[in-house]
């Protein structure tokens, strides 16, 4: 089970989380995409979070703005860990009340919470989650990581 599910409140939300979905396939990790409502489809919202382990999903990254329900409803409902991505939309307040809504969740409802519209963290995250029980994911993010090291180091040769 290396499935990841990456789901989002509306398809205006997909261009922040398409960050995710590359990254995750940069890994070579299954990514299935879907559009879950909190406010809107309830119904459907219930079963993707009853559900989801049933599946084949590992990890959840749920994106929403506004009042951001989605990241922690889904987070009730499921035994996996869920990563929540604060999206500002249309609608938010200058993104807090997206990030808020998910960063302050009760206790015993856990909801690993990345930065306003930090989609891509969310699937490195999603990738070192999976890496803990996957040798393959785990050294790709290692090799992600060094490559990134090499990118500061080849900056900083340039200033000198």
């Amino acid at each position: 089970m290396n499935k990841v599910g990456v789901i989002m409140g509306s398809k205006s939300d997909l261009p922040v989380m398409q960050d995710a979905i590359d990254i995750l396939k940069d890994f070579n990790i299954d990514v299935e995409v879907d559009i879950v409502s909190a406010h809107r489809t309830p119904e459907k919202l219930f079963d993707y979070g009853k559900n989801a382990h049933t599946r084949g999903f590992s990890v959840i990254i749920a994106g929403a703005g506004g009042a951001a329900h989605l990241p922690g409803m889904i987070a009730s409902l499921s035994p996996l860990p869920v990563i929540g991505v604060p999206i500002k939309s249309s609608n938010s307040i200058d993104g807090w009340d997206s990030v808020l809504s998910i960063l302050q969740m009760p206790g015993g409802v856990p909801v690993a919470t990345v930065a306003l519209n930090g989609a891509k963290n969310a699937g490195i995250l999603a990738a070192q989650i999976l890496g803990t029980s996957n040798p393959d994911i785990l050294n790709k993010v290692i090799d992600y990581k060094n490559g990134l090291k090499e990118a500061v180091n080849v900056s900083a040769k340039g200033l000198k």
